[in-house]
């Protein structure tokens, strides 16, 4: 027997532990399976770490099975100590209750929750905040071995450096969250990252001794590194958020433009819906017309049209071009210090400043005699237009609403000027 889905997701690289292959190969060719994926509302909004097992609960839902989202207003409370080298800093219960209402509205863009296998959103505080200490420990305490917790990888990993009470019971109540949606959505699979292995495996341990013996299965997606080996989902600015008023659609558009050819494959794998076929042909392109970035670009757009819509998409690839062709002036003002947000940034005064100084103040030129050999060969740009005049002033007709100019030297290197008013 094979499961149509698993053969996708192991072309894509999504798997990387299952607790049954067979039992879980029979429950998706036989019904309509009921899965669910969790996170902890720590931010106002998830970030790209997060994507890739929410969109392996969308391939789901793709095959016809019905995906159930979970927010921890619960357990966000806790914190998960999984793999951390230390204690989280709690958070107040104001604050993660605008967190879980900012990831509600994303998750809205990653499900469908209106057909006949709709996602289902649930906060896991609705539960949880419903039971006593007393009842935590007699009716779930009392069914968890402290050796059993204490075999599992993501505490043994925090005993040298020290894990308090709190965290040490966050996998219990992990797993009164896989109980209460097995026995009130009949959720019988649980998805997530290789580092939640433990917390599934103890709520399938949890059920099986309150409940006896049940269908329930879970599955975890590897751990996402880059061809260097180095951690994916950050940039030198930090995280790549699904806020667009984080990180912008063109920031986000630009992030996935920027792949290596190395990264593009796999991440076209797991991060968009395209169908195998044509990422072979991507792949094809890659390796025999790699100046093109054909690849780049199709992961771009893909996963850019997936999470902020058409429309920002547009936008973003209009400000790239505009970029690519110099003709900043036909971007708006908060376009432009979106795009140019990252690069260097000198403020002066505001008074009218001789090109050649601006240059060498702002260190885009190492002297003034280079910045003079600069201009004259023709590599320097303002506000995306060639200026070979040594004596050009920077004055009002420059700066772009009076808050800025862009200067270009050569090819990439940006320098944004700002201006007292």
């Amino acid at each position: 027997m094979v499961s149509a889905l698993l053969e996708d997701l192991k072309y894509r690289g999504i798997i990387y532990q299952m607790t049954d292959e067979e039992k879980i190969t029979e429950l998706l060719d036989t019904e309509q399976v009921s899965i669910y994926c969790g996170a902890d509302p720590t931010a106002d909004s998830l970030h790209i770490g997060h994507l890739v097992p929410f969109l392996t609960l969308r391939r789901f839902q793709e095959y016809g099975h019905r995906p159930v989202v979970l927010i921890g207003g619960g357990t966000g409370m806790i914190g998960d100590p999984s793999f951390k080298a230390e204690e989280r800093k709690l958070l107040t219960e104001e604050q993660i209750d605008q967190n879980v209402d900012g990831i509600k509205a994303q998750m809205g863009r990653v499900f469908d929750f209106n057909d006949e296998n709709g996602a289902v959103l649930v906060n896991n505080k609705d539960w949880l905040k419903e039971i006593s200490l007393i009842s935590f420990l007699r009716d779930y305490g009392k069914h968890v071995g402290l050796n059993y917790l204490l075999g599992k990888d993501a505490i043994q990993s925090r005993l040298e450096t020290g894990i308090s009470y709190t965290e040490f019971t966050y996998t219990i109540l992990q797993a009164i969250d896989f109980g209460h949606l097995n026995k009130n959505y009949n959720v019988k699979m649980q998805i997530g990252g290789s580092d939640q292995w433990g917390n599934i495996t103890s709520g399938l341990d949890l059920m099986r001794r309150m409940y006896g013996e049940n269908e329930s299965e879970g599955l975890t997606i590897p751990l996402i590194t880059k061809a260097d080996g180095k951690k994916f989902g950050k940039t030198e600015s930090g995280n790549i958020w699904l806020d667009p008023a984080r990180t912008s659609p063109y920031e986000f558009y630009q992030f996935w433009l920027n792949q290596s050819d190395a990264d593009v494959i796999k991440f076209l794998k797991l991060f968009t819906f395209l169908d195998k076929e044509a990422i072979e042909a991507l792949e094809k392109s890659v390796a025999e017309e790699p100046h093109l970035r054909k690849a780049q670009k199709s992961l771009a757009e893909e996963i850019t049209r997936f999470l902020h819509g058409e429309e920002a998409l547009e936008d973003a690839k209009r400000i790239t071009d505009a970029l690519f062709n110099g003709e900043i002036k036909s971007l708006t003002s908060n376009e432009i210090k979106d795009a140019f947000k990252d690069v260097p940034t000198e403020n002066f005064d505001g008074e009218d400043e001789n090109l050649v100084n601006v240059l060498v103040e702002t260190k885009i030129s190492s002297s003034r005699r280079q910045a003079r050999e600069d201009i004259n060969n023709g590599a320097i740009y303002i506000n995306g237009e060639r200026q070979q005049d040594v004596n050009h002033v920077i004055t009002a007709d420059d700066k772009l609403d009076g808050e800025f100019t862009v200067i270009r030297r050569g090819k990439k290197k940006y320098h944004m000027v700002t201006y007292n008013k």
